[in-house]
């Protein structure tokens, strides 16, 4: 198969736009021979005009060549053996050109055979992440027509929707993170495969998936993405309790927090908001109407202790059967649901001196608080008295100094024991 070639001229990608360190791996590549070039999500963004997060090098060079050749680079993977080459704290991804998968619609179980770099195209999920870009010569490399889906804004897999779902059903997760993140147009074909093999997510690595799900919240589409989750029918096998609450509660669901944060992600990228504030985000909205229905059914305020025991509980349960959440995570996002209930406490009494704990994670409790307040202004007067509690604390451990000796009081001497 002959590719359709994409000069500078016509898609207009700047050389500066360019990460050096992944010019530099491929120019080493080729100096010793190999082919090497961008690929992947990297290229969609230059194309897309956006400044891309990583810039992944794709090469006919084998892992263990790779290694040889950069005394920076570690290899890492079983199932996809890649090399990681560091520089400082950035990480440019090299992968050797992989064979085609097979047709049948079996699980991918291991994806270490090594073949061409159109074989290597011809295995990728969809048309848009297909492109190879040679910074050398400035040139697109299109296999699969996805330069053209670019322009029209087209999602689309790399041969039979069906099959591709199969081999790897978080491919269907990533569909709705590009039509989430881009509002790209899914093909007919590959919206129906989508819809017919909804129920197969559930053999894929849990794993895979929940940092899918960070990347998205992290994202600045986290809104859209977990609508778009729910209303195709992927939330409800993986988070149950979080599907049926979006079901029955829309008007008080965690769709207007997830706004506030991809507003925030948005204004202050490329700063990370905390992972674990982004769980906590996720959840209050169902955690708190549990926890006012307990109230209500107990008729007795539980105090903070116990409402973070609840809080580890319902946490499990929304997570679970399929995800298991990492115990120091789990105990940060309890934490921060909690602390909620110290800014505003349950039984509605009125704070009128307020003591901020030295919880490193308190700064993040008060951030959760803000982005509440952002859905509902009553509450910033809370966010305001708790912020200033906070400022008083700081200053008062900052400015702690020891007396001077003119107002040290004078030791009394010491009794003797007879």
């Amino acid at each position: 198969m002959q590719p359709k070639i994409y000069s500078l001229d016509d898609h207009c990608i700047a050389q500066d736009k360019i990460d050096q360190h992944a010019s530099y791996v491929i120019h080493k590549l080729r100096q010793a021979g190999h082919k090497a070039y961008l690929v992947g999500g990297g290229v969609r963004d230059l194309l897309l005009n956006q400044t891309p997060k990583d810039f992944d090098v794709s090469t006919s060079a084998k892992p263990e060549e790779v290694r040889s050749i950069f005394r920076n680079a570690i290899l890492i993977g079983r199932r996809f053996r890649l090399a990681h080459i560091r520089f400082g704290k950035k990480i440019i991804e090299v992968a050797t050109f992989r064979a085609g998968e097979t047709g049948t619609a079996d699980l991918i179980i291991r994806d270490n055979v090594w073949g061409t770099e159109e074989e290597d195209v011809l295995r990728r999920d969809f048309t848009i992440n297909g492109l190879f870009y040679d910074p050398e010569t400035q040139e697109v490399i299109d296999y699969v027509d996805g330069y053209i889906d670019l322009e029209k804004r087209i999602l689309r897999t790399i041969g039979i929707p069906e099959v591709r779902f199969s081999q790897d059903p978080v491919r269907m997760i990533r569909l709705l993170k590009f039509c989430a993140r881009f509002n790209f147009t899914i093909e007919k074909p590959t919206f129906e495969a989508l819809l017919n093999c909804k129920k197969e997510i559930l053999k894929s690595s849990s794993a895979r998936i929940f940092e899918e799900l960070l990347r998205m919240l992290e994202s600045g589409a986290s809104k859209s993405f977990f609508h778009l989750l729910n209303q195709y029918g992927l939330l409800q096998p993986l988070l149950p309790e979080l599907a049926h609450y979006l079901e029955t509660r829309p008007e008080n669901s965690m769709l207007p927090l997830l706004a506030e944060i991809d507003a925030e992600i948005k204004k202050n990228h490329p700063q990370h908001l905390d992972r674990s504030l982004l769980l906590a985000t996720l959840i209050f909205p169902l955690f708190d109407e549990y926890i006012k229905a307990k109230v209500k059914s107990d008729q007795k305020t539980p105090h903070l202790g116990q409402i973070a025991e609840t809080a580890n509980h319902v946490i499990d349960c929304i997570f679970s059967p399929f995800f298991t959440i990492p115990r120091r995570t789990r105990s940060i996002v309890a934490f921060l649901l909690t602390t909620q209930y110290r800014f505003i406490p349950l039984d509605g009494r009125k704070i009128t001196r307020a003591r901020a704990p030295s919880d490193p994670f308190f700064g993040t409790a008060l951030h959760l608080l803000k982005l509440r307040v952002g859905v509902h202004v009553e509450l910033l007067p809370h966010y305001t008295f708790w912020t200033e509690a906070s400022f008083e604390a700081r200053g008062e451990s900052s400015s702690a100094t020891e007396p001077s000796s003119e107002e040290k009081e004078p030791r009394r001497p010491r009794r003797r024991r007879r």
